[in-house]
């Protein structure tokens, strides 16, 4: 699939892999309408793009996103209502629902600055590996004003509530190694292993079936916020369509290698994909 050429994003693909690139370096990648319409575009064209197996998200230059754009995005918008609206939905509708939902596995790649509203698609990725020397903050506080968009929420789903209330009270920035401490990165690397780490995990999620890939993702962002009740049923039902949707057939071929041919064993093989012969 052909993408189209954006005014404030970049998007490169290598292997499998989809580079998503914030693309204004100038601001440090701090988050326009504009960008929000083309990352808009951007998710709904690699939804379905073949070529893309995995999402990788990234800023250019030396920052992930200082997050909003305080200036284009409100100070701009303050008397033109219509124009507001249509670019809060945009923000809303790519940096949380189209990213947390998107059903191939997506990686933010951390590599600079990430502030503010920059946590929300951070949060919403299923995976987050940053650059150790990377920079973090909740500084809303002192300018007078709180976490907003969904950042006060994703926050304390992603990091703990202790950890939450401090970095957003007191506005004090903090590190990638940090970031890997209190949860809201899966890990954490040196800057020169940041693209090679990435591609790394990547990597390894292409090795999975992909059906199997998004309904796990489904299924463990779903049921956090589920009963106990409620996530036997919805895990039952995942599973049951899971046999359906999984063209591979990796569930027959786990059981055979694991019992009849003793060639998968758990935590130290895998399952084989399956051959598009």
């Amino acid at each position: 699939m052909a993408l189209g050429t954006y005014e404030t994003v970049l998007v490169e693909k290598e292997n499998g892999i989809t580079w998503v690139k914030l693309n204004r370096p100038e601001k440090r990648n701090a988050m326009s309408p504009q960008l929000c319409y083309d990352m808009v575009d951007v998710l709904r064209e690699l939804e379905t793009d073949e070529d893309t197996q995995i999402l990788v998200l990234t800023g250019e230059g030396e920052a992930f996103t200082a997050g909003m754009d305080l200036r284009l995005f409100f100070r701009d918008l303050d008397d033109k209502p219509v124009e507001r609206a249509r670019a809060r939905a945009a923000d809303r509708s790519w940096n949380w629902y189209q990213l947390s939902k998107f059903p191939k596995p997506t990686i933010a790649m951390v590599n600079g600055y990430c502030f503010g509203g920059g946590f929300i698609p951070l949060c919403a990725c299923d995976f987050a590996i940053a650059d150790e020397d990377a920079t973090f903050g909740l500084s809303e506080v002192n300018w007078g004003i709180l976490p907003g968009g969904l950042v006060s929420k994703v926050v304390t789903m992603t990091m703990n509530y202790r950890k939450s209330m401090y970095y957003a009270m007191t506005g004090d920035p903090f590190d990638g190694k940090t970031a890997e401490e209190i949860g809201l990165v899966t890990y954490s690397v040196p800057g020169d292993k940041l693209r090679e780490e990435t591609i790394k995990l990547a990597e390894n999620l292409m090795r999975k079936a992909p059906a199997v890939l998004q309904m796990t993702k489904e299924t463990i962002r779903n049921c956090a916020t589920m009963s106990v009740e409620e996530s036997y049923e919805y895990i039952m039902a995942k599973q049951e369509q899971l046999r359906w949707r999984d063209t591979e057939n990796t569930r027959h071929r786990g059981m055979q290698d694991f019992l009849d041919d003793k060639k998968y064993r758990p935590g130290l093989t895998s399952v084989e994909r399956a051959s598009e012969d």
